[in-house]
């Protein structure tokens, strides 16, 4: 009689075919390409070391005028967390709980919906969305804009909802929540810790509907294996600046780096569209 065999279940076997196959296809692309991604995220990063926040507005952006948004989306939330979840023991203490529970909630809500919008909606109107949130959200923090008074449960929640849509259909949470803690009345090492806290618990969440609703596929994976070297020596960089440069001068560089990929974003995203038949 012959021996029975133990297999993996059925579900499981495609998976490594399908990253190998992913992963050659990736490897044979231009050269140039390759390094582009790796410079736009190793860029993306050294911001984040240094601030806190930003690597998703500056990837995110830099990628999609290369990639399609379905699988850089996807891709950013796995490399946010990676990179989020070393500094989360160091900031535990300086984290604002209390408006963590609103903005947090508001963006759960909202996420399924964003991600509903980036299933469905054309590639090149995701490029000129993702282009003018980056842009605008730099032109406001360029300006200075404050808040006069610290926002209640229902602004916070509010907060939360439009980081949650941006979330899902952009792989942009940021702009919202930093406006929101950066803007507020409070220390910049409560608004940093905060962010941070809130970056894990977005991007875990984010990523779990990405997988469920199919769009982490292995194009998405792959991107991510490949750029977490680029990601791991950003933030090591990114913390070594943080010493030696002035956070003000260093932030309006970064700001204007932002504006300029968002607005090369929606010339590219009109281009397209007035060459599309």
């Amino acid at each position: 009689m012959p021996r029975s065999r133990c297999r993996a279940p059925s579900s499981a076997v495609p998976v490594l075919p399908l990253l190998a196959e992913a992963a050659s296809a990736w490897l044979a692309r231009p050269p140039l390409l390759l390094g582009y991604v790796g410079v736009s995220i190793l860029a993306a990063f050294v911001v984040r070391g240094f601030s806190g926040f930003g690597s998703s507005m500056i990837a995110v952006s830099a990628l999609t005028l290369v990639l399609p948004p379905a699988h850089v989306v996807p891709a950013m939330f796995a490399l946010e967390i990676a990179a989020s979840v070393g500094l989360l023991p160091s900031v535990w203490r300086d984290v604002d709980w209390r408006s963590l529970v609103w903005i947090v909630g508001g963006c759960t809500v909202a996420t399924p919906v964003g991600l509903a919008v980036l299933a469905r909606a054309p590639e090149n109107l995701m490029r000129a969305l993702v282009s003018a949130v980056v842009v605008v959200v730099a032109l406001v923090l360029l300006k200075g804009f404050v808040l006069r008074a610290t926002p209640g449960p229902a602004a916070t929640f509010a907060a939360g909802c439009l980081s949650g849509l941006l979330n899902g259909s952009t792989g942009l949470a940021g702009p919202p929540a930093v406006i929101f803690y950066f803007s507020s009345a409070g220390a910049a090492a409560r608004g940093r810790a905060s962010l941070i806290a809130f970056f894990v618990a977005t991007d875990v969440f984010a990523l779990l509907l990405a997988r469920a609703s199919g769009l982490l596929d292995a194009q998405a994976a792959v991107l991510a294996l490949y750029a977490l070297p680029f990601v791991a020596l950003g933030i090591w960089l990114g913390h070594r600046r943080f010493i030696v440069t002035e956070p003000d001068t260093f932030r309006r560089v970064v700001l204007w780096i932002l504006a300029g990929l968002g607005v090369a974003g929606l010339v590219l995203a009109a281009v397209r569209y007035s060459a599309a038949p």
